[in-house]
């Protein structure tokens, strides 16, 4: 009986510590600026119309494909409402990889800038100046890139240390390309260095990356294509058995619900792999 306990104790005392494991890990701390209010890329606030968007896409998808497959009214609504809060989910994912995206090119423009400003012979503080003057004429005033080169410069006017704040912009872009420019800059600023080097360097290794993800989306459009349309041809064959009246197969039996549904997580389940294969990053 001792022993028993104690196996049990040791289960229990295991499982916790798991659980402990796991939520210290689904914990993300935000990572904060040196200076003024800067926002870590990796969290995506939405904004009220974006949230009603993504909420009205899934509600609007999923009460569709409920419809057509059950014709039922109150099936459709339930499923509808039921997508809201995933297609919201999707939704805000793909605008935050629309912004880092958006990010990667505008600091590869950046560094355009800065190499240019180098190569006429000013200091980095000028640089960065010039930098963020040209990002403004380019993207506009509330461009991500525009906002981080302002507290740059600011916290410059501040005495903070330019390479302190670039490292610290790299960690809340979790990009790897800011984050190696970064800690290059700081070994460069410090210990000394051919900044129009690193820089020129820099840029030309996101062009190459930029160039590159480009052609391995061209390869990869037919395959999305096609994987678009198997996920769609489901909803238009029922489309095409509903039209033609009331046959066996749309009829909502017992069978037939239990075969729709497990249709349906099956076709779910196949496009979601089939993003994952298509899904390359560079």
């Amino acid at each position: 009986m001792k022993k028993k306990n104690i196996k049990q104790k040791n289960i229990k005392q295991k499982n916790i510590k798991q659980k402990n494991v796991k939520q210290n890990k689904k914990k993300y701390i935000p990572q904060k600026p040196l200076f003024g209010e800067a926002d870590d890329y990796y969290i995506y606030t939405q904004s009220k119309i974006e949230r009603l968007a993504g909420g009205l896409v899934g509600f609007l998808a999923g009460a569709f494909v409920f419809m057509v497959f059950f014709r039922s009214v109150p099936a459709a609504v339930i499923a509808g409402v039921a997508m809201v809060v995933p297609g919201n989910r999707k939704y805000k994912e793909f605008l935050k990889e629309k912004r880092l995206k958006s990010l990667r090119i505008q600091f590869r423009d950046m560094m355009e800038s800065l190499s240019a400003s180098y190569s006429a012979g000013k200091n980095t503080e000028a640089a960065f100046q010039d930098a963020a003057v040209d990002m403004e004429n380019i993207y506009g005033e509330k461009a991500d890139i525009v906002k981080e080169l302002r507290w740059i410069v600011s916290g410059l006017y501040n005495g903070q240390n330019i390479e302190d704040m670039l490292l610290n912009f790299g960690r809340r872009s979790h990009m790897d390309d800011i984050e190696s420019f970064a800690t290059v800059f700081e070994v460069c600023i410090r210990y000394g260095g051919d900044m129009k080097k690193v820089v020129g360097d820099t840029r030309q290794i996101i062009c190459d990356k930029i160039e590159t993800e480009m052609e391995i989306q061209t390869l990869l459009t037919a395959n999305k294509n096609e994987l678009n349309i198997m996920a769609v041809m489901p909803v238009i064959i029922m489309l095409m058995l509903s039209s033609m009246g009331n046959l066996s197969i749309v009829q909502n039996t017992p069978a037939n619900v239990l075969v729709k549904c497990g249709a349906l997580v099956l076709f779910v389940l196949a496009y979601v792999m089939g993003r994952k294969i298509v899904d390359i990053k560079v």
